[in-house]
């Protein structure tokens, strides 16, 4: 498994992703903007030309926002999804993000727990954040400033 930024070549696998893991999937050209622009990315976890998950994410001076994360269900608790988190927090940091922030729903207790055991915490919560079905979001952040950014290097695959 390779971590590499996404490019458009990448966008049909993570389109099958997106809709199979959410049940208000962001549209084609709503994740279509991130592979273009200069303050975030889409990072692809790939096995050669198979997408196994993605995460999106935005940089803003000292904040940043991960706004989805996936991966496709054959590969799920494989370890893709912490894979993907920690690059996330490196390309953050590197980009001069002091701190991450993400909203997660309530019932997601997988996906809070990644995120809890990668060092984030609970900062508040969004009353009937989510539709389809309606519920509750979970605010959670992370200081960037304990990432260890050395061990690795973002590839780019076109």
């Amino acid at each position: 498994m390779e971590i590499v930024r996404a490019c458009a070549g990448h966008l049909d696998g993570i389109m099958d992703i997106e809709r199979a893991s959410f049940p208000d999937p962001w549209s084609r050209g709503g994740v279509e903007v991130y592979l273009t622009d200069p303050h975030g990315a889409i990072l692809a976890a790939v096995e050669g030309d198979e997408v196994l998950g993605f995460a999106i994410y935005h940089v803003s001076f000292e904040e940043s926002e991960l706004f989805s994360i996936a991966v496709a269900e054959k590969y799920r608790s494989r370890g893709v999804g912490r894979a993907l988190l920690e690059r996330v927090l490196v390309e953050a940091a590197r980009a001069g993000a002091e701190k991450m922030f993400l909203e997660v729903r309530r019932s997601n207790a997988s996906a809070r727990a990644l995120y809890k055991s990668a060092g984030f915490a609970v900062c508040g919560e969004r009353r009937g954040y989510y539709e389809s079905p309606r519920e509750n979001a979970i605010l959670m952040d992370i200081e960037l400033d304990l990432v260890d950014l050395e061990p690795f290097e973002l590839g780019d695959k076109e």
